[in-house]
Parts: structure tokens; C-alpha cells; sequence
């Protein structure tokens, strides 16, 4: 069984100075699997969480009118070879409160293992929240991720999440979000995504502006090589006036990779206005020219591409 000492190992490894999960002004959440390694409160911030059989079920909530200025980090994976990770949570910003989330989804020793994230999240008037979610799962390409996340930004809120797995392997990926944006609110969701060999990634945005002069940008960079695939299917609906939303898809595809994207627009008011742009494709020959003429080998070129999509 492991313990935090592992965990805040991994973390320093791959992420970031594990010395954040000691520093006692830092609201934290720590699981490897179904244990609870380490829970830290701050004022302002309220985290509580238990093991249900084979699940974590845990609730955060930033009070009304808290502005935190440590990030709070979400620290879960599995260190063990093998296992299942289920976590159901909960979050709500209150009225006018923000923060920051991190959270980091560790899988280093993998050969075969399944997480699944089913969140929920409820940001109230005014609220704002910026979201960061890292993974890294290894080499074996045997990890399974399937996170699931159903959003309500209240009115006036602004909420900004990016989500990242862009080393080593990625296993199987089906990411499903679900957001609901109402009068004056902000919702981006950014997702960056770098497929290997037979890995599998299957992205599914799906936005609602259904409030007054609400805004929405869905905008997803995925490259795939090998015998890899993705699926990205971004999906906004305008029901209020004066809504905008704009969904961003680029794609790169190399050797025998397979890469589909499939915007989809459903407008209901006639002062709401939906924009889209995808790009599925190999490297572009004149960023290749380019690199090359400044030394860069083809590979290099390639790869110093492939980078900069995904920052």
C-alpha cells in the first residue's frame, strides 16, 4: 500500500515541487486508488471525502466571497501496477469567490488500470474558477481514462479549464464534458491531447449558452502517430440573444494515424451566433521549410511543430 511519501515523490517527479502538499495554506486532496492519502482544509475552502465500497466520493466548495489565492490541488492516480480508480465529485463556487484548481492524474507504474471522474460542478453568481488538469500515464499504453464532468456557470461567472496529456502514452481517452452557461457568463474549455501507436482518444465538448449575452469557446489540439485515433466532437447550442460561441479543432495526423473531427452548431435564436473551424492534416511543408532552414533536422521540425500546437 502506498502512503504520501510516494505520492508527493511521483508528483515531484512528473509535475511540480511536492513541497505544495506539506505547505498547510494550500487546500489539498490526495488518493492513490481507493486510499485516502491526504485531505488539508483552508479557510474559505471546504473539502470533505470517504471511501464507499470501491468509489471516493468527495466535495469541495470555495464559500461565498473567499478569493484564494493558493491553488488548490486535486493529487490522484494509481501507483500500483494494476487497479480501478472511481471518484465521484462535487464542486461549487459560491457567489463571487475564486480560485484556482489544479489537478494531478498520475498513472507512472501502470500496466493495466481504469480511472473514472464523474464531477459535477456549480459555480454561482459572479464566481470564477480557472481549472487545470494534468495527466501522465506511463508507457504501457494500457490505461484507460474516462473523465466526465456535467457544468452550470451561473450568471456572470467565468470558468476556464485546460486539460493535458501530451507525454508518453495515453492508453484509452474518452473525455465528456457537458457545460451550461448563463446570462453575461464565460465558459473555455481547452483540451490538449498527443496520441501514440495504438492509443485511443475520443474527446465530446458540448456547451449551452442558454443565458443572455452568454460566451463559450470549445478549442481542442490533438496529433496523433503511429496507429493511433481520435474522435473530437464539439457541440454548441445558441438559445439566448446576443450568445456567441466559437469551436476551434486542429488535428495533426502522422504515418497511419486516423484523425476524425465533427463540429456541430444548433442555434434556436435568431440573435445568437455559432462559429467553427477545424483543421485535420499532416504538418504544414512551409513551417517544416521553414525549421529545417534554421538547422533543424525533418524530425526535429516535426516534433518542434507538433510542440508548439499543443502549448
Amino acid at each position: 500500500m502506498s502512503n504520501l511519501n510516494d505520492m508527493m515523490r511521483v508528483l515531484g517527479d512528473y509535475y511540480t515541487d511536492a513541497a505544495i502538499l506539506a505547505n498547510r495554506q494550500t487546500a489539498h486532496l490526495v488518493a492513490d486508488g481507493t486510499n485516502l492519502l491526504s485531505l488539508n482544509e483552508i479557510p474559505g475552502v471546504s473539502i470533505a471525502a470517504e471511501t464507499r465500497g470501491e468509489e471516493i466520493h468527495a466535495e469541495l466548495i470555495v464559500r461565498e466571497g473567499v478569493h484564494i489565492i493558493n491553488p488548490v490541488h486535486m493529487c490522484v492516480g494509481i501507483l500500483a501496477p494494476d487497479g480501478a480508480q472511481i471518484i465521484r465529485l462535487r464542486t461549487r463556487i459560491e457567489r463571487h469567490a475564486s480560485a484556482r484548481l489544479i489537478a494531478h492524474c498520475l498513472f507512472p507504474n501502470v500496466v493495466a488500470a481504469r480511472h473514472v471522474m464523474n464531477a459535477e460542478l456549480e459555480m454561482e453568481e459572479g464566481a470564477q474558477l480557472v481549472y487545470s488538469e494534468g495527466h501522465y500515464h506511463g508507457m504501457s499504453g494500457n490505461t484507460e481514462v474516462m473523465p466526465k464532468a456535467r457544468l452550470r456557470i451561473g450568471p456572470g461567472a467565468r470558468y476556464f479549464s485546460d486539460f493535458s496529456l501530451t507525454s508518453d502514452r495515453v492508453g484509452k481517452l474518452t473525455l465528456d464534458y457537458a457545460v451550461t452557461v448563463d446570462e453575461e457568463a464565460v465558459a473555455e474549455l481547452t483540451a490538449r491531447v498527443f496520441g501514440h501507436a495504438t492509443d485511443q482518444i475520443r474527446i465530446r465538448d458540448e456547451m449551452y449558452l442558454n443565458g443572455k449575452h452568454a460566451r463559450g469557446l470549445i478549442k481542442t489540439r490533438v496529433a496523433v502517430d503511429g496507429r493511433a485515433s481520435s474522435e473530437v466532437i464539439g457541440i454548441t447550442h445558441g438559445n439566448a440573444e446576443g450568445a456567441r460561441g466559437h469551436m476551434d479543432c486542429m488535428e495533426i495526423v502522422r504515418e497511419q494515424a486516423i484523425a476524425t473531427a465533427e463540429p456541430i452548431v444548433k442555434v434556436t435564436h435568431p440573435l445568437a451566433k455559432i462559429t467553427h473551424e477545424a483543421a485535420v492534416g499532416t504538418v504544414d511543408q512551409k513551417q517544416l521549410e521553414t525549421l529545417m532552414a534554421h538547422g533543424l533536422s525533418p524530425e526535429q521540425a516535426v516534433d518542434m511543430v507538433i510542440t508548439g500546437m499543443l502549448r
